[in-house]
């Protein structure tokens, strides 16, 4: 199926910009419906009714690329569970560009809602999820019986499952402090880790990531040093030489980062060309731009923390498959059908497309997903689920499938059942 997605990039005037991935239309397209339901879909206790999400994330600028893939995704998968969900409603996705900023993104929320669009998805920048959910709540709490839910398939910073979350926000990737848990459990193995430097985005996410690689390596690996500790601009920085020259003086072995988008891409590029030989613990290789930088001559040097990765098997990698012919794209982020498969399954228990009631059911909600056996924790909207370490290597084997057309790949050295990772909430969810 052809279709073309409407990208609504928000500015002090709101205005309009559609952006098509098949052919650029004529005139400015309508919101990308899904593939009509056929028989089977129409079954659902819902057939007829269509529900639109919005999804608020950069579409332009440096980690535009990021974002246009997460949107292919996105209509992707809403013309999968479209032909096929218990619920048997249709999904419609309607793309809004925030520019990686939170002003923009309440622009954009304005927007939605004015659509009538009462559910929003996004996940780029948890500097941007931090305000949507202030914004929500306050919205919910002023417009009873017209809510909206958030639902977050990205932003980790663990404040939003804490001591900022919200009855109206799930979460469907596991928070930053879940992946340092698996990830430093993993690097322990290692006894060639010593000396590491930590390397993030001044921003929420990067905040943790640094604060919480500080705690769990105490605790599981007291004997490694921590020589080093940056923040750097978020999505500004194009050359990372002067941090790559930092990381190298400080005699750091290896280096943990949370960066994503061109901030990895660039950190990575510039250790390649600066002649760094240590290690890379990420949490986000998999994310467009980065496998390009990485190279081959990055092999056996880098490994990431995720809940996927290029080589899935079963459904998850049948979709790949699907997709990358498509698109000639790789498809990374796994959250995205979960919400997917998450919303049509709390819809068709509460015979209802109403928000509120169908954050009733997902409150708590046990369902099979593509990964295995899932619960959206009751307690804090926290999504419980296994994760994976990867490491770069040639594609090849048991994991055939390159990553960028680098004949690269990240294959699986380490799988995480859900309570493995699964950190503790100080949650006080006020419920309505």
């Amino acid at each position: 199926m052809n279709f073309t997605f409407k990208t609504i990039a928000i500015s002090a005037a709101l205005a309009c910009a559609s952006v098509a991935f098949a052919q650029a239309p004529a005139k400015p397209a309508a919101p990308a419906k899904a593939a009509a339901a056929p028989a089977k879909a129409a079954a659902g206790p819902l057939a007829g009714q269509t529900v639109k999400i919005a999804l608020i994330d950069p579409q332009s600028g440096l980690m535009g690329p990021v974002g246009l893939n997460q949107l292919k995704s996105f209509q992707f998968f809403a013309d999968k569970f479209s032909a096929n969900n218990p619920a048997g409603v249709k999904f419609e996705l309607v793309g809004f560009d925030n520019k990686l900023s939170p002003a923009e993104s309440l622009n954009a929320l304005k927007a939605a809602t004015d659509q009538g669009i009462r559910y929003i998805t996004q996940g780029n920048g948890s500097s941007v999820a931090g305000a949507l959910i202030d914004a929500v709540n306050k919205h919910n709490e002023r417009n009873p019986g017209k809510e909206i839910v958030f639902l977050n398939y990205a932003a980790v910073d663990p404040d939003f499952t804490n001591s900022k979350c919200s009855y109206w926000h799930f979460r469907f990737d596991a928070d930053s402090s879940m992946k340092m848990e698996a990830l430093v459990e993993n690097m322990k193995g290692d006894t060639n880790v010593k000396n590491v430097y930590l390397l993030n985005q001044n921003y929420s996410h990067g905040h943790q990531v640094a604060k919480f690689a500080k705690e769990i390596m105490a605790r599981k690996t007291p004997s490694v040093k921590v020589v080093g500790e940056e923040l750097h601009p978020l999505a500004q920085v194009r050359d990372f030489a002067p941090y790559i020259a930092k990381i190298k003086a400080s005699g750091a072995d290896t280096v943990i980062t949370g960066n994503w988008g061109s901030d990895l891409a660039l950190l990575v590029k510039a250790a390649n060309e600066g002649g760094y030989t240590g290690k890379f613990y990420t949490y986000y290789t998999g994310v467009t731009g980065t496998p390009t930088a990485l190279g081959s001559t990055m092999e056996g040097k880098v490994k990431q923390i995720a809940i996927m990765h290029y080589n899935m098997p079963g459904e998850m990698g049948k979709w790949q498959d699907e997709f990358k012919a498509k698109f000639q794209d790789d498809m990374y982020t796994g959250q995205i059908p979960t919400v997917y498969n998450a919303l049509s399954n709390a819809m068709a228990q509460a015979k209802s497309t109403e928000p509120a009631k169908v954050a009733a059911v997902l409150s708590g909600m046990k369902f099979k997903n593509w990964n295995g056996d899932v619960e959206m924790r009751k307690t804090d909207h926290q999504l419980q689920q296994p994760m994976q370490m990867t490491v770069w290597q040639k594609a090849g084997g048991k994991f055939p499938n390159v990553a960028e057309k680098t004949n690269m790949t990240l294959a699986p050295i380490q799988d995480f059942p859900a309570y493995i990772a699964s950190t503790p909430t100080s949650c006080q969810m006020k419920r309505p």
